[in-house]
């Protein structure tokens, strides 16, 4: 039998990280290249809700599921629905917060932070398996379809054999694929923090409640959301041009009078509450502008070269599937390759990549469509009370 591929995961986000685990949990060999410096080299980022047959799936199948239910939190999957005037149409904080069974906790979506689920999926591997501060300039064929992966500091790492990216919105492997690129969604976000809102801001940290409190309106959105380290992070969302941010004449370099402009002009005539949780999200601000893959994007396959999670799907945060899409990927991809070691006779690694892409395909147009209807619906005039009526169909109210 000859050698076992080379494997090179290209990205250290949610998707690479767990096909790592799975991968090391039966005995597989991987690198994975990360551009960041380190794991604390950036903020990783809000917090994720895993669904039972997405990322808790996932989860599972890469021996971390008690790991898991530490980090989890099944208090913030909680939702709270406000009109733009300020009426509240739903609320699950309270006294009538619909009441889960201990047991049934985690048969829901509980929220995980970001950071908590990158340091969760980053403990188990050994310290030579991620290679960090490697920014990866380009992927190049070699001999035999076995791929080089070239990186900005010069160095080349030879003779991979299957190289998979899990590199993001503008993945450098999807380009031996395809040169289809990530297109402006249409919308532009303004993200801001608070901070230690338990003893800082009291009333911010009980209006926001203990998960999600969300706001729609005609080509706009407020949706702020309780973080595990005591913060609330607040996105302030409007559907306009690309350049929007660049060229609104705010001066975003001053947030507090930023904060304020960006309300008078965009959210005036919203509810004073809803206005309140903007304002007071004093400790950060961040631009964001939102890009995706068009829905049903898909490549050639070809043999020794795949993508997971956003390089594959890019989509918005408007359905909350993204990482549970993602993780799906790693646990398809993943599982596909240790069969594969198991009886390698059956089919060969190419065929073997060319079968999940297969399964991926209309899996992740499933997911983008979801996307993109969950964006058309929230950015309308009656977004909230459509999602609203959603909850009480479910709960039977």
């Amino acid at each position: 039998m000859s050698a076992f591929p080379k494997i090179a995961i290209i990205g250290a986000g949610p998707s690479g990280l767990t096909l790592a685990n799975i991968l090391q949990r039966n005995q597989i060999s991987f690198t994975v290249y990360e551009n960041d410096a380190s794991p604390n080299a950036r903020n990783q980022g809000g917090t994720l809700d895993l669904h039972p047959d997405g990322g808790q799936l996932a989860i599972r199948e890469a021996g971390l599921w008690d790991a898991f239910t530490t980090h989890a939190r099944p208090e913030s999957d909680v939702m709270k629905l406000v009109e733009m005037n300020g009426e509240v149409l739903w609320d699950e904080n309270g006294p009538d917060k619909h009441e889960v069974p201990e047991e049934e906790k985690f048969a829901h979506r509980p929220e995980i932070d970001r950071e908590a689920l990158m340091q969760l999926l980053l403990a188990p591997l050994a310290p030579a398996a991620v290679k960090w501060g490697k920014k990866l300039k380009e992927v190049v064929p070699a001999a035999g379809e076995t791929y080089d992966l070239h990186f900005v500091d010069g160095t080349v790492e030879t003779g991979f054999g299957l190289v998979v990216g899990a590199d993001g919105a503008w993945s450098k492997v999807r380009q031996l694929l395809t040169d289809e690129k990530p297109y402006y969604s249409g919308i532009s976000a303004v993200e801001m923090w608070a901070l230690d809102v338990n003893e800082k801001n009291k009333w911010l940290s009980q209006y926001v409640g203990q998960g999600n409190c969300f706001s729609f309106g005609e080509g706009r959105a407020i949706q702020a959301q309780r973080i595990g380290n005591g913060s609330i992070r607040t996105y302030a969302c409007l559907r306009k041009p690309e350049s929007f941010l660049k060229d609104c004449g705010i001066d975003w370099t001053k947030p507090e009078t930023a904060r304020k402009e960006f309300v008078e002009r965009y959210f005036s005539d919203c509810g004073e509450d809803l206005k309140r949780i903007i304002l007071e999200a004093e400790d950060e601000l961040i631009l964001r502008t939102l890009y995706m893959l068009p829905v049903g994007f898909r490549w050639e396959s070809r043999p020794g070269v795949t993508l997971l999670g956003d390089a594959a799907h890019l989509m918005t945060p408007f359905a909350g599937v993204g990482v549970n899409a993602a993780m799906t990927d790693s646990l398809d991809l993943g599982r596909s390759i240790v069969a594969y070691k198991e009886s390698p006779q059956e089919k060969s690694l190419a065929d073997v990549v060319k079968d999940y892409e297969l399964r991926l395909f209309p899996r992740g147009e499933k997911f983008a469509q979801k996307t993109m209807n969950g964006l058309n619906k929230h950015f309308s005039a009656n977004g909230t009370q459509e999602m609203a009526g959603r909850f009480r169909a479910a709960y039977g109210k």
